[in-house]
């Protein structure tokens, strides 16, 4: 009798051991975690919008020099795993700066800059190992993107209009430069011009440690997601 309560009493820390390794990670991802935002996107603005008066003149046309001003954002998203438990990670920062230039249907010119020690995630553990680790902050506080060829548009959308574009540039991360093509989307709105993309990142090409750490594995890839909003300068 009692040899078979000393097995009863193994099976069953066997198996709540087993539950607490399987289960205790999905409760963690699914039910205490944060889920992740959702992708930026551009705001949904009426084409029917009409400026009013005082603004009408500023955005008559859209010639000349443009520059990030608040609501833009620059992050990233890469999809972690914690035993077997998928999980969307992201972190955001609102610190851009940068303009871009516009002659007619020809985007001539746009640099930005990230300052990439403010990219803030829903878990300290892993800004940490981001500003650490990962992305090295403190030697490369800073990524930036230079346009390297002109994006010329089919048409100037009217306010509320969508229009999408392949922009090529140079963008520089972990102390790494390199040449990257990617689709944008434009929208006009009553005060100005949004922007919004994605570029693939594949950490190794920029020189970037592989992101995983302790039980948590994480793609060799993700994305450098952004929404910027730009006024006339």
């Amino acid at each position: 009798m009692r040899g078979r309560s000393w097995k009863f009493w193994l099976v069953a820390g066997v198996l709540v051991l087993g539950v607490g390794v399987i289960g205790g990670p999905f409760i963690y991802i699914h039910i205490i975690e944060a889920k992740a935002p959702a992708p930026l996107s551009l705001a949904k603005t009426s084409p029917s919008e009409t400026p009013t008066t005082s603004t009408a003149t500023s955005i008559q046309g859209v010639d000349g020099t443009w520059t990030v001003t608040s609501g833009s954002t620059v992050g990233y998203r890469v999809q972690e795993v914690l035993f077997g438990q998928s999980h969307t990670a992201a972190g955001r920062t609102s610190a851009v700066t940068g303009s871009i230039t516009i002659d007619g249907k020809t985007v001539n010119a746009a640099t930005f800059t990230v300052d990439m020690t403010t990219v803030a995630s829903d878990q300290q553990r892993r800004d940490n190992q981001f500003n650490g680790r990962i992305m090295d902050t403190a030697s490369y506080p800073t990524a930036t993107f230079k346009l390297s060829s002109p994006i010329v548009l089919t048409s100037i959308p009217s306010v509320g209009m969508q229009a999408s574009a392949q922009a090529t540039g140079v963008l520089t991360m972990h102390g790494t430069s390199k040449s990257v093509t990617f689709t944008l989307t434009g929208q006009r709105t009553g005060v100005g011009i949004q922007v919004t993309g994605q570029i693939p990142i594949t950490f190794a090409d920029w020189n970037i440690p592989n992101p995983s750490f302790g039980p948590v594995t994480t793609q060799d890839h993700g994305v450098l997601e952004f929404l910027l909003v730009f006024k006339r300068a």
